[in-house]
């Protein structure tokens, strides 16, 4: 196999989540789902709790970091929890944050369900938040993970207090065009080719099945391939939305545009006094792509703001 082919192979993959780093990392001792309990950690390091919850037959992993307000946060596609290391500790400092290996990733292994759909996650999610003991969550979502939370904050909005769709698109037009044939070759057959990358040696490392590599890239592979266009559900969101991309994102900037406008943002001026300014917020990251937007340092300085009601400045006089 030509390194370049396995490297062109390889980012057929990595169009969902490039970035592996801290994937493999240890895992808190687990707790069951209905009294997770405290386990040792780092020094002057939040407290971590993790658990399982069988959810639709699916048994999904769950970390718990901090304590606060409570955050769901979901991770990209063929990642896990870790990929949010980075920033992870920003976020837990005054929140508490709960944080999902999400259907076939991380430690939680496929389960009993034939196929992979946001819409299936997003309610499986809602029945966790419930579990846990939550009324409302806010909730984060990067890539794969954001169109999980955009189905959740449609399909469940009473469960979401305020919304933060990191990389995310609402159509599969949104990506630029060269992105599509791309995303249709990911199935199996590239499996044998990845068993020497980051992607695949963080996944075994964790995962409890490591055999279902193959068909986790078949029903991801199966997802992106699916058309959809969800313009017309994001019109009817309530709660307080923030958009984010990276300004070299794989995302198109017109369907940024786009999205925040369907939100009702970008229509007219603000107003001196912030009068005509909508709820929601639209924030590009200078200088971070695609597959660096959910470790990128600019990323909980421009949410977590939205998040605590604190962004913004009054007019000048």
């Amino acid at each position: 196999m030509q390194p370049n082919r396995l490297y062109t192979l390889t980012a057929l993959v990595v169009t969902l989540v490039v970035t592996t780093a801290g994937a493999c990392s240890a895992a808190p001792q687990e707790a069951p789902v209905s009294n997770p309990t405290k386990t040792s950690a780092p020094t002057a390091a939040p407290a971590v709790r993790s658990g399982r919850a069988e959810i639709n037959g699916v048994r999904y992993y769950y970390e718990i970091h901090g304590q606060g307000s409570p955050i769901l946060m979901l991770h990209g596609g063929l990642g896990s929890i870790g990929l949010f290391e980075p920033g992870l500790p920003a976020f837990a400092e005054h929140h508490q944050v709960i944080a999902v290996d999400l259907q076939g990733h991380g430690r939680t292994p496929l389960g009993d369900r034939k196929t992979i759909d946001p819409s299936d996650i997003a309610n499986d999610l809602a029945v966790l938040v419930g579990q846990l003991g939550h009324d409302k969550v806010d909730v984060i979502g990067y890539s794969f993970g954001g169109a999980i939370a955009l189905r959740l904050a449609v399909q469940h909005p009473a469960v979401v207090r305020k919304l933060v769709l990191i990389s995310v698109v609402f159509a599969q037009d949104g990506f630029y065009p060269e992105m599509l044939p791309q995303q249709a070759q990911v199935s199996a057959a590239i499996a044998p080719m990845l068993k020497e990358t980051p992607l695949y040696t963080t996944y075994v490392a964790v995962a409890p099945n490591p055999d279902e590599f193959p068909t986790l890239l078949d029903r991801m592979g199966e997802w992106m391939r699916r058309p959809y266009d969800w313009s017309a559900d994001v019109k009817k969101l309530t709660m307080p939305v923030m958009l984010v991309y990276g300004d070299s994102d794989m995302i198109r900037l017109e369907h940024v545009v786009e999205f925040y406008k369907l939100l009702g943002g970008g229509q007219k001026d603000a107003g001196w006094q912030r009068e005509h300014m909508s709820p929601n917020r639209l924030a590009i990251l200078p200088d971070v792509t695609h597959y660096e937007m959910d470790r990128a340092p600019a990323l909980p300085r421009a949410v977590l703001p939205f998040l605590d009601g604190s962004g913004g400045a009054p007019a000048g006089k």
